[in-house]
C-alpha cells in the first residue's frame, strides 16, 4: 500500500515543532519526584507499623489518610507524566499493550484537564478530612487566635499549646472554601468540555 505523502516542513516549523522535546527534562523531573513520594510512603508506612502499639485510633487514621494522600498525589503524577507526554511530546506506542491504561487510549488535552481536576479534588478531600478529624480531636481546646500563633512563633510554643489548638477557625473555613472552589472549577471544566464536544458533533452532523 502506498504511503501517504508527507509534506516537507521548513526550518522554522521544524524548530518550533521540535521544541516540544524541551518538555522531556520536566517529565523526567516528575519521575524523580515520584521516587521521592515512594520513599515518603515507605517512611510513613514504617512509622505506622513500628508505632502501631502505642498509637490511638485517631492517630492511626491520620497516618493512613496521609498514606492515601501520597498515593493520590502519585496517581496525579502518573497522569501528568504519561498523559502529558503522550499529548504534548510524542506517542508512547502502547497500542495493544496489556498494561496500557484504559484512559490513555482516548486522552487529549481536554480529557487530561478534567482528570487532573478530579484528582486535585480527591487530594483536597483527603486534606480536608484530615483537618476535620484533627478539629474533632481538640477535646474542648479552643482554636488558636492570630495573637496566640504569633506568641508560639516567638517562643518554644509550650505555653500556647496548653491553651489552644494549632488549628484556626479561619484556616478550616478557607480550606473548605478552597475545596468548594476546586469542585466548582472541575464542574466548569467538565461543562465547557462537554459544550465544546456537542458543538463539534453538531458541526460534523448538520442533519
Amino acid at each position: 500500500m502506498e504511503q501517504p505523502h508527507q509534506p516537507r516542513l521548513g526550518s522554522l516549523p521544524i524548530l518550533i515543532f521540535g521544541s516540544r522535546w524541551l518538555q522531556l527534562p520536566l517529565y523526567v523531573g516528575l519521575i524523580v519526584a515520584q521516587c521521592v513520594y515512594v520513599y515518603l510512603f515507605a517512611k510513613e508506612l514504617w512509622h505506622l507499623i513500628h508505632e502501631a502499639p502505642t498509637l490511638g485510633e485517631q492517630d492511626i487514621m491520620l497516618i493512613v489518610l496521609g498514606l492515601i494522600d501520597v498515593v493520590m498525589i502519585s496517581n496525579l503524577l502518573i497522569m501528568v507524566i504519561v498523559g502529558g507526554y503522550e499529548t504534548f511530546v510524542s506517542r508512547l506506542g502502547l497500542e495493544n499493550h496489556p498494561d496500557q491504561p484504559e484512559w490513555l487510549s482516548h486522552v487529549n488535552a481536554s480529557v487530561l484537564k478534567v482528570k487532573l481536576a478530579m484528582a486535585i479534588i480527591g487530594i483536597s478531600s483527603i486534606h480536608l478530612l484530615k483537618t476535620f478529624i484533627a478539629a474533632g480531636a481538640l477535646e474542648g481546646l479552643p482554636f488558636c487566635s492570630p495573637e496566640m500563633l504569633a506568641t508560639m512563633a516567638q517562643s518554644d510554643g509550650t505555653g500556647a499549646m496548653l491553651k489552644c489548638a494549632t488549628l484556626t477557625q479561619a484556616g478550616v473555613m478557607w480550606q473548605t472554601i478552597i475545596h468548594i472552589a476546586f469542585i466548582l472549577s472541575a464542574m466548569g471544566i467538565a461543562w465547557t468540555d462537554r459544550l465544546m464536544h456537542s458543538h463539534v458533533a453538531s458541526a460534523n452532523n448538520p442533519h
